[in-house]
């Protein structure tokens, strides 16, 4: 990458995480809950959201997009959306003066764990498939991986109301709308790379997603297993997850430490948090 497009990247970041910082007041009412009560219809009625993990997530999308839009315009991008459901990434920036320039940016929300809310569920962070590997094919991307100048996460992280407090049967009126119980509270949003947050190990275990650390302060910190690596080991790492034996008879490597033997490096730059996070660890792909 050009001095001068890694020059644009770090402003790009700083600015998204300046973006990401805003947020709390946008979406949060005084007392910290979601200002999304509920589904609105033409007689005034309003339905309470699902708790399903995946419905929030659409959501808060939803919410945010404008939000988006006016960041991308304000700062001369332009914002692609994913041509499929299933593509990587949610959203392409793409610098207006300059079309070789562009940002995938991921949406990406979790819950905290409500028996040890210094932990989080998880993310995953796209594939290490396909497109991932062979970085200047399509197949399930935008754009090629090696036409992005980075890859963000814009992550929310959130406590869900307790099931005591969300009665998914019952029908409100638009007047009682601020006496509903919002499906989450307590948003916090932030910005990282995703090699910043990546674990070792998968998100899911029947697809092939790279996870993400599970400890809140490790995440906001981006603090994850390559931190100190760097995003070529992260790169290595992934494009080759399960495909090396540390011998012929050996098992295949999925661990970094393994993985960071048979390449010869430091295993002393493997980031600590893998210990503290691996425990807890068990993503969802929301």
């Amino acid at each position: 990458m050009s001095k001068d497009k890694q020059k644009i990247k770090r402003e790009f970041k700083r600015l998204l995480c300046e973006l990401a910082g805003g947020f709390n007041g946008y979406v949060s009412t005084e007392d910290k809950q979601w200002t999304i009560k509920g589904f609105i219809d033409v007689f005034s009625n309003v339905y309470t959201i699902s708790t399903d993990t995946k419905v929030i997530s659409k959501i808060l999308e939803i919410h945010l997009f404008p939000k988006l839009m006016e960041f991308a315009e304000k700062n001369g991008y332009q914002i692609v959306l994913a041509d499929h459901q299933n593509y990587y990434p949610d959203l392409t920036f793409v610098l207006a003066e300059d079309n070789s320039v562009k940002f995938a940016v991921d949406l990406k929300t979790t819950y905290r764990l409500p028996e040890k809310p210094e932990f989080c569920n998880g993310f995953t962070l796209g594939s290490h498939g396909n497109y991932f590997i062979y970085r200047d094919k399509r197949k399930n991307i935008q754009f090629p991986y090696n036409e992005y100048s980075g890859h963000f996460c814009l992550g929310i992280i959130y406590t869900r109301a307790g099931s005591q407090h969300i009665d998914e049967t019952k029908t409100y009126n638009i007047s009682q709308l601020r006496s509903i119980t919002s499906v989450i509270k307590d948003i916090q949003f932030f910005t990282c790379e995703k090699w910043e947050i990546a674990s070792d190990s998968q998100g899911s275990g029947n697809t092939a997603n790279i996870g993400s650390i599970v400890r809140i302060e490790d995440i906001l910190s981006c603090n994850g297993v390559f931190k100190k690596l760097g995003e070529d080991w992260f790169d290595d790492y992934w494009m080759n997850y399960g495909k090396i034996r540390a011998s012929k008879k050996g098992t295949v490597i999925t661990d970094i430490e393994a993985f960071v033997r048979y390449r010869k490096g430091d295993t002393s730059l493997i980031n600590p948090c893998i210990r503290s996070n691996k425990k807890e660890e068990g993503a969802d792909d929301e």
